[in-house]
């Protein structure tokens, strides 16, 4: 009588096949994992406030909300205006303003604190304003020079300079893009992620909004080549006062049409 073969077809132990169902598990997941994170790593929106993936229209309704709902903003670049080029850096608040202003002509200083505006310039400045208005000898404006003008309400200087301070006016009327809206690019700004709305397929302006944190406006392209501006320091802190007495010339009327002599 021939002996039995042993029975290969047995089984392994129970402790073993838990380790190799175990193993398994392990092995899923973590191919998963790596799908996850693969497709995780090509989308643009992920780890975002998530307002890339909203249609144009609300993301610029959204940027506009925080701009508003914000007192201060540092704003700065190039706007073209009735054909002069402005440089600006301006730091903007609720109740003020304060920063530099430049002009293919002429660099000056605006300062507003409440309703006074004063405006730093050197003579030659002064020297071609009044000629403008044609009035004023040159000693006025010599001494107007380097000194902070306390700049009338009624006077056409502060009727021309006086938006530039105002945060909520000067907003409105630089962040309109023209046009069919549509969600561009997305890039970084000053090293944060954005998301671009482009007007009229960007002839009508471009705006980028941060996609981290608070959807803040952070670059605006102005429609028709009309200059560039870039807004930053969102919230901070934005540091107002008058000038010293010593270095105010306060004349309390027209100084770009009257003469002091």
């Amino acid at each position: 009588m021939s002996a039995i073969p042993p029975d290969t077809t047995r089984r392994p132990p129970a402790k073993a096949r838990r380790a190799g169902r175990a193993a398994l598990v392990a092995a899923v997941c973590a191919a998963l994992a790596a799908t996850v994170t693969g497709c995780a790593a090509d989308d643009p929106d992920a780890g975002t406030n998530g307002v890339g993936k909203l249609p144009a229209q609300q993301i610029e309704a959204k940027a506009r909300a925080a701009a508003a709902r914000t007192d201060t903003v540092r704003l700065s670049g190039k706007v073209v205006s009735q054909g002069s080029t402005y440089t600006l850096d301006m730091r903007l608040a609720k109740d003020g303003a304060r920063g530099e202003l430049s002009t293919k002509a002429a660099s000056f200083q605006l300062l507003r604190v409440g309703g006074a505006l004063y405006l730093k310039a050197d003579a030659a400045f002064w020297a071609g304003e009044k000629a403008g208005a044609g009035a004023g000898p040159d000693t006025t404006a010599a001494k107007l020079g380097d000194k902070y003008v306390k700049v009338p309400a009624a006077d056409p200087v502060y009727q021309r300079f006086s938006g530039f301070t105002d945060k909520d006016t000067l907003l409105a009327g630089l962040l309109g893009l023209h046009g069919e809206l549509t969600v561009g690019n997305h890039t970084t700004v000053g090293g944060v992620r954005t998301v671009q709305v482009a007007a009229g397929a960007g002839s009508g302006g471009t705006l980028d909004v941060s996609l981290e944190g608070t959807p803040y406006p952070l670059r605006l392209q102005r429609a028709g080549g009309a200059g560039e501006l870039k807004l930053a320091d969102w919230g901070k802190a934005v540091d107002l006062k008058a000038p010293d007495q010593d270095q105010v010339v306060d004349y309390g009327k027209q100084i770009s049409r009257t003469g002091t002599g």
